[in-house]
This record gives structure tokens, sequence and C-alpha cells, in this order.
């Protein structure tokens, strides 16, 4: 693994690069790239390419040159990647996000395996797009055009006109271009590189100038004493017209005006240019008023003003006097930088934390909480009012900290479900099917841990859905279906945990034969009667499967097994619903962080138990006459409908006698509402959760531990899995008490919470 922290900064910014170019591209593929996606890729190429040279990563520099030449050559000419291009450049992605990744290993990048790994890959990209991987140089045919073929304002018979038309024309590029002497000594023709203007542009008028020429008994045959002023009519950045004088650009002098039709657009970039903020010739650079160059020029005369002069004249001043850029541009650039620099006072900044340090952080600040909860605990023991009233604004300042520091590690889900559009793409194509993926509640939040740890599961799912629940085009056309099969992903938030559900148009479980695999296994008795639910749950079981034949995605009865292990392990649960011929929906549900919550303490006997306060509704008094035969029965009335009842004593074999007032703390979790018998209702605590070993975390019901104030180990619930429980007690209790058919309450509104 690497160690230095500036390369893991240049690791973690090049996977996002590649993210945001891989998402892109899959729109490219399927028709929908504007200018602006192509220029996204084009600067994140350049990123990733330019990085990597800080770090003297040639292996990645020379690779990712080639895709950026490419995309350069693309976006000049405003040409749309079609889609077989932008399959070629996913392909580009993925090399070089396995460049990276040896990186972050430790690895080299530019060894001779990687080298011949990427060779074929480059092969293909220059067959599809038909652009070249080197430097920009002359094209063949641009350099042997005879000047008859150029345009009629450029030959110097039209001199005078030109000059004039030089001035006069707002709709092109002025170049002012005056070349070293030792140009043509250096192999270099100073024709060539106008004519390849014309690659990319109109030479809507050329001024030849003569005024360096010496009298004829000093002139050098093999000195160059030409100057040109040019009009350029082209749709290319000013960038790309810079290019062309590449690799004369130390050997010439070069000036390029914009069209003065465009500085008003100039103008309007500036303003609406997020990135404003920095100095001034970056800002004009940015907007591409401005090259690289000429900004590295007017600092080196800003600096020898100084040197010679002990004052610095502005650089803006230095720029105009140069005719680098025009007055209006310059006026708006510094407007918007001053702008800028007022609003960034206010504004918050970012950084990047491990994420190791961040989970310490986290660590001490469920330590900080249990030492507050025990200094509580003894200020109440004490009896000293003041000490109290300090413990319990430690408590609340405690409670503060760690509200803030829960947030660090909330994210959203959206990028998570956004790596899934090139999973449907790759295991459509493998699958020669048609599939389209839609999502929703991408910005529903919840901790990085889960979205990290949940990654996996949902990648199988996706993967499963494709395979097994949607059908092949043929299919679906003749069971009336459109041809392009759905998968939805989407998020929310509910009582107190995160849902997330995938869910495919395809034709659904096949619960008959399901039922017989699980038969043919031993799973279930031939006599014995299972609900859709029960039916569906059994394709968790390790190892079944009902596919008649294995694939390279599935078929060998691993992965769902894992599933559901992977998500019971996050404290979480998972639902399957199925309609023959209309789809499957796999819903998970999820804590909202895996560190610490607010929950409500409960006692029974000598034990105590932590419910989390989200799934908390309503707490009453356990009915001690009337309804005692049916609270024992196992349910009792609320709100005009029966609530099934969950007893912790009997269900965890607690001893002792219960008392004679005891309560019934109503929880709702999966949509249903249960009720929890216990003794004692002990009020609202902070519980940082302590994962159950693996010898207890098959327990069901229960969810983790927790340590109190005095010590002492408390176990948090997993309402959901209690409601499965109780959902078993209600059924057993129906069917043995007559009058109780009412039906479940599901909907009732949730209520405070009284002690």
């Amino acid at each position: 693994m690497n160690d230095d922290p500036a390369l893991d900064t240049f690791v973690a910014e090049a996977n996002e690069l590649l993210r945001d170019m891989e998402a892109v591209l899959l729109h490219c593929e399927q028709g929908t790239a504007d200018s602006e996606a192509i220029n996204v890729l084009f600067r994140s190429a350049h990123t990733i390419k330019g990085s990597s040279g800080l770090f003297g990563l040639e292996g990645i520099v020379s690779f990712t040159h080639v895709v950026e030449t490419v995309l350069d050559e693309v976006r000049t000419q405003a040409a749309p990647i079609s889609g077989p291009l932008a399959a070629v450049l996913l392909e580009c992605c993925d090399h070089i996000q396995r460049l990276v990744d040896a990186v972050a290993n430790g690895a080299v990048c530019d060894d001779a395996a990687m080298l011949q790994a990427g060779a074929p890959v480059l092969k293909r990209l220059r067959q599809q797009s038909g652009f070249g991987s080197g430097p920009v140089t002359v094209p063949p045919a641009a350099a042997a055009t005879p000047a008859a073929e150029m345009p009629a304002a450029a030959t110097p018979a039209a001199a005078g006109d030109a000059a004039r038309g030089l001035r006069v024309r707002a709709d092109s590029w002025h170049l002012s271009v005056r070349f070293a002497a030792e140009v043509l000594r250096n192999g270099m023709d100073p024709l060539a590189f106008i004519r390849y203007l014309t690659t990319f542009g109109t030479l809507t008028g050329l001024q030849l100038i003569e005024e360096a020429l010496p009298p004829p008994e000093q002139f050098d045959a093999e000195a160059c004493y030409l100057g040109f002023e040019i009009a350029l009519k082209t749709e290319a950045a000013k960038s790309k017209i810079e290019a062309a004088f590449e690799f004369v650009r130390e050997e010439c002098s070069l000036r390029i005006l914009p069209p003065r039709s465009r500085v008003a657009d100039y103008v309007a970039l500036i303003r609406d240019l997020p990135e404003a903020d920095g100095r001034l010739g970056e800002l004009l650079v940015n907007c591409g008023t401005l090259t690289a160059q000429e900004l590295s020029a007017g600092l080196k005369l800003q600096a020898e003003r100084e040197a010679a002069e002990g004052s610095a004249p502005r650089l803006g001043e230095l720029l105009i006097d140069q005719q680098v850029i025009q007055p209006a541009v310059l006026a708006a650039a510094v407007s918007q930088q001053g702008e800028a620099r007022a609003s960034k006072a206010a504004e918050s900044r970012s950084i990047r934390v491990d994420g190791d340090k961040l989970d310490r952080l986290i660590d001490l600040i469920g330590e900080l909480i249990i030492a507050g909860a025990a200094t509580g605990s003894e200020a109440r023991q004490a009896g000293l009012a003041r000490l109290q009233e300090s413990a319990q604004q430690l408590a609340r300042i405690v409670e503060e900290v760690r509200d803030q520091a829960l947030k660090l590690r909330i994210v959203q889900i959206g990028p998570t479900f956004s790596r899934f559009s090139r999973v449907v793409r790759d295991v459509a194509r493998e699958t020669g099917k048609d599939i389209q993926l839609e999502v929703s509640g991408a910005d529903t939040e919840l901790d990085k841990t889960l979205v990290e740890r949940i990654a996996d599961p949902l990648t199988h799912l996706v993967r499963n859905a494709i395979d097994h629940g949607i059908e092949t085009p043929e299919l679906r056309r003749s069971r009336g279906k459109p041809a392009a099969g759905t998968v939805r992903l989407n998020a929310y938030h509910d009582a107190g945990s995160v849902v997330i559900e995938v869910a495919d148009d395809g034709g659904g479980l096949n619960r008959d034969r399901i039922l017989e695999k699980a038969r043919q296994r031993g799973l279930v008795s031939p006599d014995q009667v299972l609900t859709d639910t029960q039916v569906y749950e059994l394709i968790f079981e390790p190892g079944f499967s009902t596919a008649e034949q294995v694939t390279n995605l599935s078929g060998r009865g691993v992965g769902m097994d894992v599933v559901k292990s992977n998500v019971t392990a996050l404290r979480g649960s998972i639902h399957i619903d199925s309609q023959p011929g209309e789809g499957t929906q796999v819903r998970l549900r999820l804590p909202l962080t895996l560190a610490i919550i607010d929950g409500f303490q409960v006692g029974v006997g000598g034990s105590s138990f932590v419910i989390p306060l989200d799934l908390v509704e309503e707490c009453v008094d356990l009915p001690l006459d009337g309804d005692t035969a049916t609270a024992s029965a196992g349910h009792i009335s609320s709100h005009g409908s029966l609530l099934p009842l969950i007893h912790l004593r009997e269900l965890f074999e607690i001893g002792g006698a219960a008392g004679r007032r005891r309560s019934v703390v109503v929880v709702r979790g999966a949509g249903e509402r249960a009720g929890i018998v216990v003794d004692e209702l002990l009020g609202k605590l902070q519980a940082v959760i302590k994962p159950l070993s693996r010898l207890f975390r098959q327990l069901q019901g229960v969810g983790g531990s927790t340590i109190l104030g005095n010590g002492k180990v408390a176990l948090i619930l997993d309402v959901p899995g209690l409601i499965d429980r109780g959902r078993l007690q209600y059924a057993g209790a129906t069917q043995s008490s007559p009058q109780a058919t009412a039906p479940l309450d599901s909907g009732s509104q949730a209520h405070s919470v009284s002690t």
C-alpha cells in the first residue's frame, strides 16, 4: 500500500474523475451527448494526465495522452461521440482505473505487462476514432496545399484590402505572428503553420508584414524576416489556435485576439464561471480569453518592470498594453473576481478527511457518551443539585458533538446508485438484453459505512434482476411488453430506517418451482403450507438455485444467501415481493447509522433493553382487567384494531416474577405495528452500538448491545425482527381465539411517548 498522502489524494481525485467520465460516456453511448459532455470528458482526461505527470507516473501519462488527444479532436471538430467510440472510451477508462489502482497498491503502472494490456485498447481507439496518438502536427494534406488554393484575401495581391479588412472583420480571430530568423534553419516552414489553420477554420484575411526585410546586400537566404497579420474565422478555442504554432512557439511572437463580436460572450462567461475566485490571470485562462503562455509572458514582464522601476504595474494593464486581451473582458474579470473574494469569506471550506480518522473520532465520542452517562448516574446518586446540573449540561454538549460528528459520516446514496449504470450496461450486453436503469431517491442520506458495505449486495441484486428477472426481448414482445426491460433503484427514509428497493419489470419469481426445489432439498416438508413471502424467502438459503444452467452471472447457488447475511450483519432486514408476469421487488431496510442512536430504555426483571427511539410511537399500560384474556392470548385492542404483543420475559426466558403493573411500548417497523410488553419504562438515552460477537449474531430480535451509565450491558432490540416474531404469535392467537378476527392495524398515526 502507498504511504504518501499527496499520492493518496491523487488516487482519490482520479477515481472521482473516472467515475464522472464513465457516467458521461454511458449517456454518450445512448446518443444523448452534447458539447458540454465532451468538454467534461476532455477536462477529466486532461486533469488525470497532468496530475499523473506531477508524480512521474509515465504509464498513466502516456496512455491518457492518447485518450485526451482523441477527445480534443472530437471537441474541436464538434463531432458527436458515436456509440462504438463511447464503448471503446469506456474500455480506456477501465484501463486507466487499473493503472490508478496499481499506483494505490504500491505497484508500478508502467511495467511491460501494463503497457501490453493497454496496447490493444489504444489500437481499437485509433481505429474507431480515426485519430492518431501523437501531439498536434501539421497534416500532410494541409502541408502540401499549394498557395494558389488559399483564399483570395490571403494572397499578397490583396494586401491593401486585407490590411483594412483585418481591422473590420468582427467575426474573425486576429492573429499577429512574427517568426524568428532561425525558424527556417530549424527546418520549419512558416507557411505550413498558416495552412494548418485552414484545417479547422477559414482565412478571411492575411497581411504579409515585410518591415523586417534587410537591404538586398544584407539578405540571408536561410533567415526568416516575415510576419503575418491573419484573420481566422473558426469555432475553435483560443488554445487550439495557439496549439497550431506549438512547434515554433519559442521561435515566434504570437498574439491572438478574439473576434470583437465575442467580447460580450467572454464577459458573460466570466460572470458565470463558478471558479471565479482565483487569481486574475487564472480566471482569464479558465474563460479561454488568455492562454497559459500569454499569462506566463505577462507575469514575466510584470516582474521585469518591478525590478527596473521599483513598483509592479497591474497585470491587467500590461495585458491590455500588449494587446493580449480587450478592456471589456478585463473589466468583467476584475469585477467578478472582487465579488467572488467578497463572498468567499462567508463560504464553508471543504477538506478531505481520512476515513479511519473519522471512525476513530466516532469511537471516542461513543466512549465520551458512556463516560458522560456514568457521570450523570453518579450525580443523581450523590443528590447534589449543582453536580446534577453540570452533568446535564455536559450531556447536552456531548449530544450536540455527537450529532455533528455523525453528520460528517452522512452521505447521499446517489453516487452509489450512479455506478450501477455501468453494471446494467455491461450485464445487459453480456446477456443480450435491452435494459434501462431508473433511479429515484438519490438524495437519500445514510451512514457512509453503510453505503460502502451495501454496494456489493446491491450489485448482486441488480445483476440477478437482469439475468433471472427480465426476459429476452423476443419473450417480452410475445407477452405484450416493451422489448426493453427496466431495473429500478429507489431509496427513502421510513420510521427511522433507510429503505433501498431493487425492482424489475420481468417475469417475477416462479413460486411453484421455488417450492418444488425446496422440497427436493428437504428444506420444506411435502405437507407444509407456506405463504408467498415464506416461499420467496427460500431463495436466501445457502446453495439454493432454480437456474436450469450455470452462467457467468449466476446459477451456482451462491450470492443471495450472502446478500441476506450481509444485510443482517448491518442490523437490517430484507423482504421480497413478486407478481407473476409483472416483476419482482427486493426491499432492504437498514438503520440510519451503525454508530450511535437515540434509544428508549426499558426493563424486564433485572435486565435492561434499548429500543431505537425513532421506532417508538407511544407507551400504554397493559390492561389489568377486562382485556386481560386477550393480552395473555397475544394481542390487545389499540385504536380500534388488534395489536400483537411481544412479551420480552417469555421471549428471552427472563426469570423472576413480573410486577403487577406492566407497560406496552408500541413500535412500528417494516410498515407494521406491534406492542412490546415490559416491566419498566426507564426513559430516553444515547446508545453507543456495540456489535454482537459472531456467536450471537444469529440471535433473532437483537441488533446489538450498549453500555449503560452504571456499567451494565443492555441489549438493543431489532424491532423488525421482533415484529416478525410477533406476526407468528398473532397468527397462532387468531387460530386459537375465534373472536380475534380484526385485521392488524398498520395505519394508525404515531403518538408521543409518555413515561
